[in-house]
């Protein structure tokens, strides 16, 4: 037996702990093909409100009933694949439970990097990293000397987002929640600027920490966040939209400022990303994200959760802005 976590309600907007329960369930049996994977740590992103939700993104909704899922990373404990042996560590969409039993279609890759944590694997040597990497380099196109500004700066993609801009000769603002998460901002993941959007002169701050206006805009935020910025871009900027976790919910469809002139009057480009997109250049970020975790020019932080209990609340607290950095799970040692 194994206990998972399933969805138990539909929610409306960001999910809270009642819309999710754990239960026991029994550990398929093996096919001919198919391969047993322990999990070690499970995956806790901002994009798990949408897998939710009754409106489709990009991705079917998760079925009331349904193990929830998510990204995970553990160790192949049983096989009958041939691509898969004992021992083997793997990540992959695998679920909010104990056990997950694969053909190998979910498994995202072979971690390979056994010299880090395996944890790194969801974080920034995962789909948080890689989304850093090309939404900034490809998307974004910094150029030394650029100014990038990047909102959740203290979170996984926004933090290795706003290192990547600095390894490339750019000035770096963040914009995060609270005096903590600004100062790990700077004092840890080395912006030049960092500000508090919750601040009574959030509009002030900002302006104040872009005297040259703003070049490249990694947006994980929309909604307020980016009302303010977008004012203070420059002729060309380039404005990345990778997440809108401000907006709670886009039914019915948020009214707010307008972006067009904006984007007309400075010749700047908008443009959504992501990060499936680039699967077959996947290898190629990994390799290079882990060579800067292993020479520490790109620092990583991890909020580590305990047990399996932790998950129903933890994509609400995400919301909440408790996370320092990549949130994840921890089922076993």
């Amino acid at each position: 037996m194994q206990r998972r976590v399933v969805l138990a309600s539909r929610p409306h907007g960001i999910p809270q702990g009642e819309h999710f329960r754990i239960e026991e369930a029994a550990v398929p049996e093996l096919r001919t093909g198919e391969f047993l994977v322990r999990n070690q740590f499970l995956s806790v992103e901002p994009a798990m409100r949408g897998w939710v939700n009754a409106a489709a993104n990009y991705s079917d909704p998760v079925p009331v009933g349904g193990v929830m899922r998510s990204f995970a990373a553990g160790v192949v404990v049983a096989s009958r694949h041939p691509g898969y042996a004992e021992g083997d560590a793997v990540m992959g969409m695998l679920g909010w439970q104990e056990y997950a039993v694969s053909d190998g279609s979910g498994i995202r890759r072979k971690v390979r990097e056994t010299d880090l944590p395996l944890s790194l694997s969801l974080g920034v040597l995962g789909i948080n990293g890689v989304t850093a990497y090309f939404a900034l380099t490809e998307a974004g196109e910094p150029r030394p000397g650029d100014t990038v500004v990047v909102s959740t700066a203290a979170g996984s993609v926004g933090s290795a987002a706003g290192q990547i801009a600095k390894m490339m000769g750019c000035r770096t603002v963040g914009i995060a929640g609270g005096a903590q998460k600004t100062a790990l901002c700077r004092d840890f993941f080395g912006f030049d600027a960092a500000v508090d959007y919750k601040s009574a002169d959030f509009a002030g701050a900002l302006a104040a920490a872009l005297p040259q206006g703003v070049d490249v805009y990694y947006d994980n935020t929309g909604g307020a966040v980016s009302d303010a910025v977008l004012p203070r871009i420059n002729k060309g900027a380039r404005i990345v939209i990778c997440g809108t976790a401000s907006v709670a919910s886009w039914e019915p469809w948020p009214s707010g400022p307008r972006v067009e002139r904006h984007l007309l009057n400075k010749a700047a480009r908008m443009q959504g990303f992501l990060v499936w997109d680039y699967e077959h250049r996947y290898e190629e970020a990994v390799a290079k994200l882990a060579a800067w975790v292993r020479d520490g020019r790109l620092k990583v932080r991890e909020e580590v959760l305990q047990g399996l209990e932790a998950a129903p609340d933890a994509i609400a607290g995400l919301y909440r802005g408790e996370n320092l950095g990549k949130r994840v799970i921890r089922l076993h040692d």
